[in-house]
């Protein structure tokens, strides 16, 4: 029996060092793999996600009054009616860029939404606001006016994280 545990011992000793070398070896494999990969798929993606950041801020700018106010013929339209397309506008835009949102942080992603929220909210009020008499181009000064003198908007809020976060990505 001492015999056998002489042979054996050191067998077992060598055979278990062997597995813990083998193992930190294809571990460290798998990781240098895994990095390798990711290194990889960096490069397809950063600018990707850069092109995104691009049509976000794109579309940040598109709906503020000033851009929305510019291809309208304001004179030709009802305050209801440009209500419309502004509303229109707007919610097309964030329509055609919902895909962005897999690109983005979801925080930054929230803040959009609060963006096209609030603009809503903003052309909604502002047709309101006005007595029944008002023109359309009394409604478009109105909201250029008041949307101006509002301060920081949500748009401009989420224009700036939105460069924040892209400037983290470069």
């Amino acid at each position: 029996m001492v015999e056998i545990l002489k042979y054996c011992l050191p067998s077992l000793i060598v055979l278990l060092a062997t597995w813990l070398v083998m193992y930190k070896l294809f571990q460290s494999e798998q990781q240098k793999r895994e990095w390798e990969l990711k290194r990889a798929s960096q490069k397809e993606i950063s600018p990707i996600r850069l092109r995104a950041y691009e049509r976000l801020a794109l579309m940040l700018e598109r709906t503020q009054p000033e851009h929305l106010l510019v291809d309208l013929d304001v004179s030709q339209l009802t305050v209801p009616q440009l209500q419309q397309r502004l509303l229109q506008t707007i919610r097309l835009e964030f329509d055609h860029n919902m895909s962005q949102q897999i690109y983005v942080s979801e925080q930054v992603w929230d803040q959009i939404m609060s963006a096209r929220a609030q603009m809503l909210s903003f052309v909604t009020a502002m047709a309101m606001q006005l007595p029944p008499d008002s023109t359309a181009l009394d409604y478009a000064k109105r909201m250029l006016t008041a949307y101006n003198t509002n301060g920081e908007t949500a748009n401009q809020a989420a224009l700036y994280a939105l460069k924040e976060e892209a400037a983290r990505l470069m």
